[in-house]
């Protein structure tokens, strides 16, 4: 094999690799980004904000008259499911919408099918 032709498969293969190398540097960041959990605690007292990638579960105030929020979804719609000691609320909210449970509003800020964010605020 010649200089001229062992040069440029060398050139060819390190230009080759380096794009590719960068780009999974960027793919295991993304993914590690995108699978970080929600922090559920923080609407304890029914005010933040969630990115959700699966259904959650979390507490909340008993000053709502329930005690746990259940939020599940799919590219359609959320369903928000409020329970406490001898009740159950719920709201079924299409993309864009709000409404309540007791006392804790929900407005949907986007909606996919692997994704839904949501704004929760106190109503009372």
């Amino acid at each position: 094999m010649s200089a001229k032709i062992a040069t440029a498969l060398a050139v060819t293969a390190s230009l080759v690799l380096t794009p590719v190398a960068a780009h999974a540097t960027v793919a295991t960041a993304a993914s590690a980004t995108a699978t970080a959990k929600p922090n559920l605690r923080a609407c304890y007292d029914g005010k933040c904000k969630l990115t959700l990638t699966k259904s959650v579960s979390f507490r909340v105030s008993s000053r709502f008259g329930i005690t746990r929020l259940a939020i599940a979804f799919n590219s359609s719609m959320v369903k928000v499911r409020g329970t406490g000691a001898y009740v159950s609320s719920q709201a079924v909210l299409g993309r864009g919408s709000s409404g309540s449970v007791n006392g804790i509003g929900v407005r949907i800020l986007s909606l996919s099918g692997s994704k839904a964010v949501l704004r929760l605020s106190p109503v009372r």
